[in-house]
Order: C-alpha cells, then structure tokens, then sequence
C-alpha cells in the first residue's frame, strides 16, 4: 500500500457473514496484544517517539489510541448485547491522543489494558450466536451498527494500526532488540 495513512488499505466490510468468517476475526482481535507487544518491543523511548509517518501519531500514541478504541469498543458490543440499539457516542481521537497518557513512551499501562480487555471481550465474542452478531447499536456519527460489522471493523483496526508500527520499524530499519 502506498498510502501511509493505511498500510493494510481500508476498512471494506465483507459482502457477507458467516460463522467461520466471524472466527477467523475474533482471532484477529485474540492475537492483537501480543502483535502489539512485537511490535514495539525493544523500542527507544525517542523511537516511540517518532511519527509512524508525517504528520502523524508517534508510536506511542497508536498504542495508546488502541487501548483507547478498544476499551470503548468492548463497552459499546455489551451494550449491544444488553439494550435495543443504545446509542454511543464517537470520541475526538485526535484530542484523546495529545492528553499527557498518551504521548507518554511509558506503554506499560495500555499493554496492560489491551491485554485485559482483549482477553475478556474474547470470552464475550466467543459466547454470541448469530442473533447476538445481529445486535446493533447506534453510533452518534455512523448511524446503527451491527456487531457482525463492528467485529470486523476492529480486526481490522488491529492490523491497521500494528501495520503503521511495523512499517515505520521497517522503513527506518530498526530491528529488534534480543
């Protein structure tokens, strides 16, 4: 891909659902942790630092964004699961990323967090029928939102943030440290 801003290219939702696509997606968010921790492990505090491309977040602050995002995530497939069409509400990614937790190199806390959340809403995934993929909410800014979309929408947003790190990593030549 040639556009930095999207390293995996963007979001398509698929035509269809099914049981083994939903699988393969709460895969996708169960192994996202432990992409992350790859990712920027052996990472300089002055390389979390550095824009994953112009103009754009710091390593940092994509780690941060996805604990973030997928806090709020989990929240509103709960919700779905729980209410008739709850309204949630879109946050201002970009002011939440310049708060001093998020441009701050220390990523112990929202390693912390991805790893928690991704463990639980996988247990949660993993307990839904197709009637329960079928609930929706209703965003603020997208309108109802079934959570067949929404799973694949955060598999998605895994691979497309991890995929901003591990080019930058790649561009820049930086290699893990052992």
């Amino acid at each position: 891909m040639d556009d930095p801003r999207y390293p995996v290219g963007t979001f398509t939702p698929p035509s269809s659902y099914s049981a083994e696509g939903r699988l393969a997606f709460i895969g996708e968010i169960a192994a996202l942790p432990a992409r992350v921790h790859a990712a920027v492990g052996g990472l300089t505090p002055e390389q979390l630092q550095h824009p994953y491309r112009d103009e754009g977040w710091s390593v940092a602050q994509v780690v941060h964004h996805l604990a973030d995002s997928h806090m709020n995530a989990y929240i509103r497939f709960k919700l779905a699961a729980t209410a008739d069409n709850p309204t949630v509400v879109g946050y201002d990614e970009a002011a939440w990323a310049q708060f001093p937790d998020a441009v701050s190199t220390n990523l112990e806390g929202s390693l912390a967090i991805l790893d928690a959340v991704h463990g639980r809403w996988v247990r949660f995934l993993e307990s839904l029928d197709t009637d329960g993929f079928a609930c929706t909410f209703n965003h603020s800014v997208l309108g109802p939102v079934a959570l067949d979309r929404a799973l694949a929408l955060y598999a998605w947003h895994g691979r497309h943030h991890v995929a901003h790190i591990t080019g930058l990593r790649a561009r820049m030549g930086w290699t893990a440290s052992v």
